[in-house]
């Protein structure tokens, strides 16, 4: 079959995510719902196809960063509720209550452009309040609680449907920065209710400390990394079987043999230093291929490790492929994921890159397609 790509893309195991939410929700507990945080384009994995696959699976709510988000998921056709989790900037509130999202609410700013849209449009808007406990990102800061109480009991149109904080060490469990956040978090919580609120969903919990701690007053979780099959640091190493989603590959354009001594890709930083082989690979820096794996990082072919040769450039890099019998030009190179038993896991290319999963996964740019196996082609994307 023709194609209209050349062979660099990336395959999301939809049977894994599903695989890791169930686990989750099974580590959550009966009395814990998900909200399954599919900002950033679901981590670079689609947050439309992930959207549909959880939804399907029952998933309580959605969390995204931007309205924007929210209204691509309404716009397809997702029901589910969706959580704006960086709030609504002003001129945006017509989209909010059109397609029906719910905000974040951090700053008095943003009480006041929800009543507005909330006058005009006749109908009651829902929130979910955010306390800064200790990250000081976004929030409203434990002193002036009191004055947000105040204020929103004098908007009767506004409904708080959740109460929610972020932990800023949740991956450093034994860091008593924890402790302090979630005994804030518990105070203000006791204060919300005896100033009269009701929220339906209490959170505070992210991927690590879904899987470190057990937070009895909360029923709403928040698991991002986690579902894609990854873990939030290395502490959690065997605690959880997640399945990794993402695989990353792409094929071998051309073969060339270069003599002992020769010096390859920009600034010939690989130097062979025997007869080598070396595939040419088309996929770079531009594709999220970062260019601080030169040299550093291994592909797979035909199940094998193979080393990266020299220099990611734009669009391609060099692999050493002198060790494996047989290559040939067409051969799948899998950059992230499993090939025959092998893996080359994304904690992998984060440590060699100097960084964490999450950028690993979110910088793979939108110009690699992605594929996902068993889903109905329409609904197959690039």
């Amino acid at each position: 079959m023709a194609s209209e790509h050349r062979p660099t893309y990336v395959e999301i195991d939809l049977d894994a995510l599903t695989h890791n939410f169930r686990l989750l929700q099974s580590r959550a507990g009966a009395a814990r719902r998900i909200l399954a945080v599919v900002k950033a384009d679901g981590y670079g994995h689609g947050a439309l196809p992930i959207a549909l696959e959880l939804e399907g699976q029952g998933v309580e709510m959605f969390g995204v960063a931007m309205v924007e988000e929210g209204v691509e998921l309404r716009r397809a056709g997702v029901r589910t509720p969706i959580l704006v989790l960086g709030g609504v900037y002003d001129g945006q509130e017509e989209l909010l209550v059109e397609h029906g999202l719910t905000p974040c609410v951090f700053d008095f700013a943003g009480i006041e452009r929800l009543e507005r849209i909330a006058r005009s449009s006749g109908a009651s808007v829902s929130f979910h309040l955010k306390l800064d406990t200790g990250m000081a990102r976004l929030g409203f800061r434990p002193d002036h609680l009191p004055a947000v109480l105040e204020r929103l009991q004098g908007c009767p149109a506004l409904q708080m449907e959740g109460f929610l904080s972020h932990l800023a060490l949740a991956d450093e469990n034994d860091r008593p920065e924890n402790d302090a956040q979630i005994a804030l978090f518990r105070d203000a919580l006791a204060r919300v209710r005896q100033a009269g609120f009701a929220p339906r969903y209490v959170h505070l919990s992210n991927s690590a400390s879904l899987l470190s701690r057990d937070l009895p007053e909360c029923n709403l979780v928040r698991p991002g990394i986690a579902l894609y099959g990854a873990l939030p640091d290395p502490c959690f190493d065997g605690s959880i079987d997640l399945h990794p989603v993402m695989s990353f590959r792409s094929a071998v354009a051309q073969l060339k043999s270069i003599p002992a001594g020769a010096g390859a890709s920009y600034g010939h930083r690989f130097v062979a230093k025997r007869p080598t082989l070396l595939a040419a690979v088309p996929v770079g820096y531009a594709d999220g291929y970062s260019r601080s794996l030169s040299s550093r990082a291994e592909v797979l072919i035909r199940g094998q490790r193979a080393p990266v040769a020299g220099t990611v450039c734009m669009d391609w890099i060099l692999v050493d492929v002198t060790d494996i019998p047989g290559v040939c030009t067409g051969d799948v190179v899998t950059l992230l994921g499993r090939d025959n038993g092998n893996l080359i896991c994304v904690q992998e290319l984060a440590d060699l890159a100097g960084t964490i999963p999450y950028e690993i996964f979110c910088q793979i740019s939108k110009r690699v397609p992605r594929t996902y196996p068993g889903m109905a082609l329409s609904e197959n994307r690039p």
